[in-house]
């Protein structure tokens, strides 16, 4: 049984009228945008459950955009965001959808394309009081809660992969609180999540990719 805090039951500190429809979907939208792509033009918010049919009502929308523009919570530019996204350069779109393809009610799907035209997305669920869990990332299925320091490895699905990773972090000194490994199929690209109990240096990012050709990209997400 999981042990709920006070912050969970009273919410974050944040600007809007909802912990799960606000400062959750921003939270989410802030995942995203430590993992856009380099020259980010287009992003599409596929909305599921109940932020489809409450987004515009509870600053849901204005909240993801912010959160894609790397604003906190806090932030008193959040009802402005739409003016801050279109100052940028960046194209938004919403999209409302009946589809059950969901595992709770408050589910964004965000695409984001560059300029190039190349696209990835994250999933993800604003879950209550604030908190959230990644559920996809470019399709795979993955869990994460952003509550630790992330670091999230994309690599070609080969042996070692995970011995090497944790023998690197091991020699920095940074405690892992939890591993796992993602994947399609077997022989493909696969996603590694450490959550650390420690912040992760960009720095510790740059050696584990040089060091090893089988690792594609690495990033640290932090919220």
């Amino acid at each position: 049984m999981k042990d709920i805090s006070v912050f969970e039951v009273i919410g974050p500190n944040m600007i809007g009228p909802s912990s799960s429809h606000t400062a959750g979907a921003l939270r989410i939208a802030r995942v995203a945008y430590q993992m856009k792509p380099k020259n980010l033009k287009k992003v599409t918010f596929i909305l599921y459950g109940s932020f489809a049919k409450t987004y515009k009502g509870h600053g849901t929308d204005r909240a993801l955009v912010a959160g894609m523009l790397g604003m906190n919570e806090e932030d008193e530019n959040i009802k402005d965001s739409y003016k801050f996204a279109d100052k940028k350069g960046l194209i938004y779109k919403f999209i409302p959808t009946d589809d059950k393809d969901y595992k709770h009610p408050n589910t964004v799907q965000i695409k984001m394309e560059d300029d190039k035209g190349n696209l990835n997305s994250i999933t993800g669920s604003s879950i209550g009081g604030g908190s959230i869990n990644i559920d996809k990332v470019n399709g795979i299925k993955v869990s994460f809660s952003g509550e630790y320091c992330t670091l999230i490895i994309t690599h070609n699905d080969k042996p070692g992969i995970t011995a090497y990773t944790t023998n690197c972090l091991g020699k920095l000194n940074i405690n892992i609180a939890y591993m796992r490994v993602y994947r399609r199929e077997k022989g493909q690209i696969a996603y590694t999540i450490i959550e650390a109990d420690d912040f992760i240096e960009n720095n510790v990012v740059d050696k584990i990719i040089k060091n090893n050709s089988e690792i594609l990209y690495a990033q640290i997400i932090k919220l």
